[in-house]
């Protein structure tokens, strides 16, 4: 993802300082960087969001469309994720360079909002007709800029995108033969939030020596040679976890880089649904006037 060359006393220096918990920027090996966000910033959307990790940054916009529930789950909506690499943000996304990347980001999206616990309480909430209509939501993700721990930032933006979603109410009426009958409200204000509680945040470990760091800055990715990505709730449920690098690691690895993960993502998402919420305050008392608030 990045052409970026360090020598090899760089990279020692990067390595020996994970191993004494001190990275180059002075975080710890927990500690993600400073991270921006704020909410409905597209107005044509149903709900948006833009996050800005250090030099990482995503904008994300939700829009809501009536469509047919699949046929293997006919009493939930569905999510469809759009995922596009602009070519100012890397180097490698010129051209075509950044559709590998693309896919992998919403598979990985998909993945991680498949599981039973996400469809029970975000997807049913969609429904509006059983087998007949419900909501999907397209979620375009566009990357503006990558300065390292991308997934992390796609899925927080991700998360707080659809916490600001406002779906239009549905009136169902029944018609003289029978079939069900839609009307939606013109009210602005008559609308279904999206219940996030259970959508989850990525964090990706990188495995660095015999350490391993979240939020991996491009030099610290280039020290890395293998990572372990997983998708965690607030109430700590791991809904996706995936291995990514050519590199391998031990068991023993594993289990500490899943210890270290669902509690660095239980922090994440407590800091992120405290900072929703003063969002969501934000806009009650000031409307659009307002600077992008920080947060960890």
């Amino acid at each position: 993802m990045t052409d970026l060359l360090l020598s090899e006393a760089e990279k020692m220096f990067i390595i020996h300082g994970v191993q004494d918990n001190l990275r180059v920027d002075g975080r710890s090996c927990d500690d993600y960087r400073h991270i921006e966000l704020e909410t409905d910033v597209v107005s044509s959307a149903n709900g948006s969001a833009r996050l800005k990790l250090s030099q990482t940054d995503v904008l994300v916009g939700v829009k809501a469309d009536l469509t047919t529930p699949p046929t293997d789950n006919p009493d939930v909506g569905t999510l469809e994720f759009f995922v596009d690499c602009s070519a100012n943000a890397a180097p490698t996304f010129e051209g075509r360079g950044g559709e590998d990347l693309a896919r992998d980001i919403s598979s990985t999206l998909a993945r991680a909002y498949s599981s039973d616990r996400c469809s029970s309480s975000m997807l049913k909430a969609l429904c509006v007709v059983p087998s007949e209509q419900c909501w999907v939501l397209y979620i375009d993700i566009l990357i503006l800029e990558c300065g390292g721990s991308l997934y992390d930032a796609v899925s927080i933006a991700v998360k707080a995108a659809l916490s600001s979603t406002k779906v239009p109410v549905v009136k169902v009426t029944s018609s003289d033969g029978g079939k069900p009958e839609l009307e939606l409200s013109d009210d602005p204000y008559d609308s279904l939030r999206i219940n996030v509680k259970h959508a989850p945040c990525n964090v990706t470990l990188s495995k660095i020596g015999h350490s391993h760091v979240v939020d991996a800055s491009l030099e610290e990715e280039v020290c890395s040679l293998a990572s372990l990505m997983m998708a965690v709730t607030e109430e700590g449920t791991v809904t996706m976890l995936k291995k990514s690098a050519c590199g391998s690691l031990h068991p023993e690895s594993i289990y500490e880089m899943l210890e270290t993960g669902k509690n660095v993502g239980l922090n994440l998402n407590k800091q992120l649904t405290r900072q929703l919420l003063d969002e969501e305050c934000l806009h009650t008392q000031m409307g659009t006037n307002r600077e992008p608030k920080g947060f960890l």
